[in-house]
């Protein structure tokens, strides 16, 4: 019995070694600065305004995060399709930009908790009578061409009786306050975004018919580092921030694990 509590000791030793031998915290805090990694054309998580400057969710939350550990947050622009090898190839220091957590990914990289819930959900009009996924049965939907949203439809507890698909969402939400659909199947931050920035039009069926959480993406090494941002965004979830900053871009709080 002994000899099993000392080896689980050593084993207990030898994890909080490797955890603060990371290094990763120490190092971006000797630089006093941290590089993020994102996409800067995706509304509204990360894009420019008119004068090139960036704005969106990802940005106001990482920037606050900065002020409290006390570093400066460096943005720096990368195609997509490879910014997990760019991470690795350490162009940057995380990636912050509604990555969604697959098994896939977290294979390669180390996230933190889900900060937002995405995935599809259904807008209505306002004046619309449907109040669950159901009441969409036998009625025309609409969606983005190419998007996730063309399979999510085929989740939906009732079959529409039409699939419009779109080149661009705005299409689609002209038909929906035309009264020529029934919703619109969309992701979440987008479509919630869109809902903000045209208030009094539309809203959303309650629940989600697919769901893709978001979090903040680390290299497999850098415990340290990933866990001293967690630790920031939970203060900042429990102080009220995270729901400040979700309201100024979706209108209401996305941010809460309980809504999810």
């Amino acid at each position: 019995m002994k000899r099993i509590l000392l080896v689980l000791a050593l084993l207990l030793l030898s994890v909080s070694a490797a955890y603060a031998a990371d290094g990763s915290w120490d190092a971006v805090k000797a630089k006093g600065e941290l590089v993020i990694g994102l996409d800067d054309a995706f509304p509204p998580m990360g894009f420019r305004k008119d004068d090139n400057k960036l704005q969106g969710f990802d940005i106001d939350a990482a920037e606050e995060a900065g002020k409290r550990l006390g570093i400066k947050i460096v943005w720096q622009p990368t195609a997509w399709d490879g910014v997990i090898h760019s991470l690795d190839a350490k162009k940057f220091d995380c990636i912050w930009n509604g990555m969604t957590i697959t098994d896939e990914r977290a294979q390669k990289v180390l996230f933190t908790k889900p900060y937002i819930m995405d995935g599809q959900i259904a807008v209505v009009s306002v004046k619309s009578k449907a109040a669950k996924f159901e009441d969409l049965g036998g009625k025309p939907v609409g969606c983005q061409k190419g998007s996730s949203a063309v399979e999510a439809v085929k989740g939906l507890p009732k079959a529409p009786s039409e699939v419009r698909e779109y080149d661009a969402n705005p299409k689609a939400f002209l038909d929906l306050e035309a009264g020529r659909l029934a919703a619109v199947v969309i992701d979440n931050v987008s479509g919630r975004y869109f809902i903000a920035t045209n208030p009094g039009k539309f809203k959303v069926l309650p629940g989600f018919i697919t769901k893709e959480p978001f979090g903040i993406a680390f290299r497999k090494a850098d415990v340290s580092l990933r866990d001293m941002v967690q630790k920031t965004i939970d203060a900042m979830v429990a102080d009220g921030t995270m729901e400040k900053i979700s309201r100024k871009w979706f209108g209401e709080d996305i941010t809460n694990p309980k809504k999810w």
